[in-house]
């Protein structure tokens, strides 16, 4: 007579079913799945806690600028153009801009008519403590960035007197000479548009470092 089949014994308390004999190989398939994704996705960072994060944007970055003059001008310098773009779209505070006319030796309704702003509107955004946008806006930046070509001109400058020298109120005056360079034009009256100042920044850029005397 054949022995008596054996039955299996019971399961112990607190044993855990298997994956594969519970037909639970779901939740390792989305885990793989999500790994997948990071793998595409590889800006998610994670930070010490191991939690998915997100790199800051270039408005985040831009938005640490300091709303100053000088703080505009050093920024311009060293910002990735996609700050750059940022900026632009951002604008800049009307106060900065009046500011930005006192130093350069110019009257506030000349440097609105430079970057082609109506006085009324510039200053009732200075007022509101507002910025100047739109191609006005670009201008002014433009104008920061012949600031910061005037200001490294003056720093690589061997002249005895250039560490006192006002290259910002050089700039105002620059900029409403006529050049010949320049079809007998002012680079000023070129400013209000990107191809205007490009030549002027060229320009600029190419007077040697002792030319502001």
């Amino acid at each position: 007579m054949s022995k008596a089949a054996k039955t299996p014994p019971p399961a112990k308390a607190g044993t855990k079913p298997t994956a594969k004999s519970a037909g639970r190989g779901k939740p390792a398939l989305r885990e793989s799945r999500l790994d997948a994704q990071e793998h595409a996705y590889p800006k998610l960072a994670r930070n010490k806690h191991g939690a998915s994060v997100k790199e800051p944007s270039p408005l985040q970055a831009y938005n640490s600028a300091p709303a100053t003059l000088n703080g505009y001008v050093a920024y311009l310098r060293s910002a990735s153009p996609l700050q750059r773009v940022e900026a632009e779209r951002e604008g800049v505070p009307a106060q900065v801009v009046k500011h930005m006319a006192t130093s350069m030796d110019l009257s506030a309704v000349r440097m609105f008519n430079i970057l082609g702003i109506a006085k009324a509107t510039a200053e009732s955004k200075a007022a509101q403590h507002a910025r100047i946008t739109g191609a006005s806006g670009q201008a002014a930046l433009g104008v920061m960035h012949l600031l910061g070509i005037a200001e490294a001109m003056l720093k690589d400058s061997t002249a005895p007197d250039a560490r006192d020298f006002d290259w910002a109120k050089w700039l105002g005056s620059w900029i409403e000479q006529p050049q010949a360079a320049l079809g007998g034009q002012k680079p000023a009256d070129l400013l209000d548009t990107p191809t205007g100042l490009s030549v002027v920044a060229r320009l600029l850029g190419s007077l040697e470092s002792g030319a502001y005397q």
